[in-house]
């Protein structure tokens, strides 16, 4: 395959061994933590992302669960909203493309390949929780056509081929009405384990039922509740019981539980599990205080080898205690029930080092680990978790038994269902979940030493308590006017408490150092704040710019001056006439010039606010000496948008030559994105105006689109073109906001665009 050619960052040995160097002290091992591979991506074989499919392309709404057929070149996914089996053509990895879709006549909640048949697991239950019913469609692969329906005896969640081909299971799950007695068990009828034996046409294809119930130490003997099934070469299915936080072991030839054990519980410490909501946003921080005891509850459970099998801890269940499942990592089992290895909360600070850890549940699950998969590929074997809330995959090599950590995958939102397919070195992840602008995709990754970039562009170094340094919602850059290998980032009020992040770039993936938060002199954390854009003030530490909240009157539009700690020693708004007009859309980016009585701070206004002409914003000037205010008009690019998509500035930045770069984006993401923009204008020739009389219109140069960088970069091109700034040494590097994974998938592009001269081409 041909791949994609990316502008790459110089970087030599020493930056190489920075890298090792700060990546080797984020480690925080657990009791059976996972250990990295200290490898380099650009080194050794690494996943690296090549294609993705919008279902939307395919007249569906969701992709669920997903398999491929034996040559590797065709999807398959299941939409339970339409009642559709979707196919998708992946001769081209880089270019997935529609290939139809297939009725099913229910609703499909798992498909499983088996030579030329499709087996799709279909629930006919229609939210009938006392009656639950569904079916096994078979459908020919090679004219699609549905050539039998096997009834089942309630409503299925999972099917599974064995590898020989000779069996498949079906876990008959019945699930509970949440809604009935706070979702405890029992609630009957109880579901059972299914096995099709596939001797002959389909005509002939028999069926067995493994009752599950009464097997000792579950939650409720009489309502096993199965969630997920998988086969070794031995023919033994391994079943996850997950709301009775059970597992147990069927002999297909014999269709009995052959062993069953409880799933256990782990001791989790130094993890956030509280949503405190303190910010402008009410959004809540990211503190790794927090020690809780959590029953795993297994949803997905692989083989590795035919003795041991991997389990993802999501949880699903509230006791009558109140206390509840899913243990954010995952687990790896012996077939006697020994646990040969435990993830704790190594999985999940792998997603905080990533900026994917979603605040928003905290206080549930972390991460929620739902989805795996395990593939022998060529170079060996590799074990995948899905983050279902942090839009992550987990990359583990075995290695002597055990998983070692070798790359997080960005995905799109809620990985639901995944497929290896190590013929064609290939990884396909079914995202189940449409939020916000961003539809269900399914990405597509491929196992090469060849790809250009990491599969994270920014990460985290620990802190001094050897914890990740958390962080998301990135927004405005700034560089450090000496040292090349360092810039400056602000992050909005997606977490309450605004921080300020020192980041290495002489690193790659790039790497955040150090985040201090902004006080007031007493050491009070503002909470108040919603930073938007920085710039190293000239006398030292910053000047940072707060976007305001004047639609529910609590925070204004402001400048601060904080020291290199973070405390505020000036705060600065806007003239109460001009504040008046402001709406929610207000200052983004802040640049800073000159020194003593010649020093300004320029502003950077979101969108137009009340009074300014059609499709134009302000630029603000701060006089520092004097505390004068003068604006100047910024003309945006008229363009036919999507209702409800506008155009806005985001980033305001100083070149070398004394010019201004601004950041002109729209909101859109996807196929949908239309412009992400950076312009020139010169400012220190720009007459400025005080407020009330005339603004004069700025003249702007187009330096560079980066639209198509950013599609190449990314699963699913951003909406947030946020910060950009130049380093010490000419060199151009931007970022973009994930939003907190809050409607959004989550991934931030670190982009790194050359030298001034590469990166602004017009």
């Amino acid at each position: 395959m041909q791949h994609r050619q990316i502008r790459r960052w110089r970087r030599g040995a020493a930056a190489t061994i920075a890298f090792t160097a700060v990546i080797a002290t984020g480690v925080v091992p657990t009791t059976a933590g996972s250990e990295r591979s200290g490898r380099d991506d650009h080194d050794e074989e690494a996943f690296g992302h090549v294609g993705t499919f919008d279902v939307r392309d395919n007249g569906t709404v969701s992709a669920e669960i997903v398999d491929a057929t034996k040559d590797g070149r065709t999807l398959l996914y299941t939409d339970s909203n339409t009642g559709l089996l979707g196919f998708v053509d992946l001769r081209d990895p880089a270019n997935p493309l529609p290939a139809g879709t297939l009725p099913i006549g229910g609703e499909p909640t798992s498909v499983a390949v088996t030579g030329r048949y499709a087996l799709v697991a279909t629930d006919l239950s229609a939210g009938n929780f006392v009656a639950p019913s569904g079916k096994l469609v078979v459908v020919d692969l090679r004219d699609r056509s549905i050539v039998r329906e096997i009834p089942l005896s309630g409503q299925p969640d999972n099917v599974t081929v064995s590898p020989d081909e000779r069996y498949a299971t079906i876990v008959i799950e019945n699930q509970r009405d949440e809604s009935l007695n706070s979702g405890r068990l029992p609630q009957l009828p109880g579901g059972n384990l299914t096995i099709l034996s596939m001797s002959g046409r389909p005509s002939a294809w028999g069926t067995r039922v493994v009752g599950l119930a009464g097997l000792p130490g579950m939650t409720d003997a009489t309502d096993p509740e199965p969630e997920y099934a998988d086969i070794n070469e031995r023919n033994q299915a391994v079943v996850t019981l997950q709301e009775n936080n059970h597992l147990a072991i069927v002999d297909l030839r014999t269709a009995r539980v052959t062993a069953s054990f409880s799933a256990g519980s782990v001791v989790l410490e130094n993890i956030d599990a509280v949503e405190e909501r303190l910010g402008p946003q009410r959004r809540g921080r990211i503190v790794l205080d927090d020690s809780l005891t959590r029953r795993r509850e297994p949803d997905t459970v692989q083989w590795v080898s035919n003795r041991t099998f991997a389990i993802a801890n999501e949880g699903d269940y509230t006791d009558a205690s109140g206390a509840e499942g899913g243990s954010r990592g995952f687990t790896v089992f012996d077939t006697t029930g020994n646990v040969v290895f435990e993830s704790g909360t190594a999985f999940e600070y792998e997603a905080i080092r990533a900026g994917h850890f979603n605040e928003t549940r905290a206080a549930n699950k972390g991460v929620e680990p739902e989805a795996l998969e395990v593939g022998h590929y060529d170079d060996g074997t590799y074990l995948f978790v899905g983050g279902e809330r942090a839009n992550v995959v987990g990359v583990y090599r075995m290695r002597r038994g055990q998983p070692v950590f070798e790359q997080l995958l960005p995905t799109g939102i809620a990985p639901e269902g995944m497929k290896a397919i190590p013929r064609r070195d290939l990884l396909a992840v079914a995202n189940e979940t449409a939020a916000g602008i961003f539809p269900s995709l399914i990405t597509i990754y491929e196992l090469d030493d060849d790809h250009d970039l990491p599969s994270t562009t920014l990460v985290s170094a620990n802190d001094a308590n050897g914890l990740p340094l958390p962080w998301n919602a990135m927004s405005g850059l700034a560089a450090d006017p000496t040292n090349p290998a360092i810039v400056y980032a602000v992050s909005d009020s997606v977490l309450s408490e605004a921080g300020i992040h020192t980041i290495d770039v002489s690193a790659e993936p790039a790497v955040i150092t150090r985040r201090v938060l902004v006080t007031d002199a007493a050491g009070t954390v503002r909470n108040d704040l919603d930073l938007e854009g920085i710039a190293v003030a000239p006398e030292g530490g910053f000047w940072v710019a707060s976007e305001g909240r004047v639609a529910s009157g609590t925070r204004p539009n402001a400048i601060l001056r904080v020291d290199a700690n973070g405390v505020v020693l000036q705060e600065v708004t806007l003239p109460a006439a001009l504040a008046a007009t402001a709406t929610s859309n207000g200052f983004e980016g802040v640049a800073a010039t000159g020194t003593g009585t010649t020093q300004y701070v320029y502003v950077a206004v979101q969108r137009p606010w009340a009074g300014d002409p059609a499709e134009t914003v302000k630029i603000g000037r701060y006089e520092v000496a004097t505390g004068q205010w003068t604006f100047v008009q910024y003309a945006l690019d008229p363009l036919t948008l999507p209702t409800g998509a506008v155009i806005g500035l985001s980033e305001i930045t100083l070149l070398p030559d004394g010019t201004f770069a601004i950041i002109e984006r729209d909101g859109l993401a996807g196929r949908d994105a239309v412009q992400k923009k950076v312009y020139g204008v010169d400012l220190a020739g720009a007459e400025f105006r005080p407020l009330g009389e005339p603004l004069v219109t700025v003249g702007k140069v187009l330096l560079t689109d980066l639209l198509d960088e950013m599609r190449e970069q990314s699963i699913y091109t951003p909406d947030k073109l946020e910060g950009l700034t130049v380093t010490a040494d000419g060199q151009v590097v931007a970022v973009t906001d994930n939003d907190g994974l809050v409607d959004a998938i989550g991934q931030t592009l670190f982009l790194r665009l050359g030298t001034v001269a590469e990166a602004f081409n017009g």
